[in-house]
């Protein structure tokens, strides 16, 4: 997957606060890297169910053939823009004549080309995510992330890492798994 993201969601106070609750912390020493546990918990979160916890925008770079493309990156809630990205790097905007998009109810987003479609790539930007944010996520996505984001401060000083995520927190996000054949 070519994914960049374009507007990363950013996490309240509330979600570093959660996380010193759940640690017992009360100074703000530990706040940049606690902050930077979270990102990660959210990263291990996207990775293990396959879905994006908070809203972003995104873009992906996908070969410009004709017919179906399925984007990499779930829940898909909107595609803003298609873009023809030339040898040179060169980008051009594709009119809505020249593409079609397909957004299925479980948050797959799709990008058709035309015959004509052109051999080089295309850019495609979209808005995926569960949530809007912080507060809005399901509490068993929200409560894993805490608790893995704890696991992990926790085991800093530790022998080695183990596998992530650590069971307790893969119970609580199994129900949002999304698998994928190929």
């Amino acid at each position: 997957m070519n994914r960049v993201i374009l507007s990363p969601a950013e996490l309240p106070t509330s979600a570093l606060a959660e996380l010193k609750q759940w640690l017992g912390i009360t100074t703000c020493r530990d706040d940049a890297a606690l902050s930077a546990l979270l990102a990660m918990a959210l990263e291990t979160c996207e990775g293990f169910t396959g879905q994006m916890p908070l809203e972003c925008g995104c873009e992906e770079v996908l070969a410009a053939n004709s017919g179906w493309h399925t984007l990499a990156t779930r829940p898909v809630l909107a595609i803003t823009t298609v873009e023809d990205i030339a040898a040179d790097g060169s980008r051009l905007a594709l009119g809505s004549d020249g593409y079609a998009i397909e957004l299925d109810a479980d948050g797959t987003g799709r990008v058709r080309l035309p015959l004509t479609a052109t051999t080089g790539r295309i850019a495609v930007r979209f808005t995926a995510g569960l949530a809007p944010m912080w507060e809005a996520l399901p509490d068993s996505i929200r409560h894993g992330v805490i608790r893995l984001a704890a696991h992990q401060h926790r085991q800093r000083e530790g022998d080695g890492a183990a596998p992530l995520p650590p069971a307790s927190v893969a119970a609580l996000w199994r129900p949002w798994r999304r698998l994928r054949l190929r």
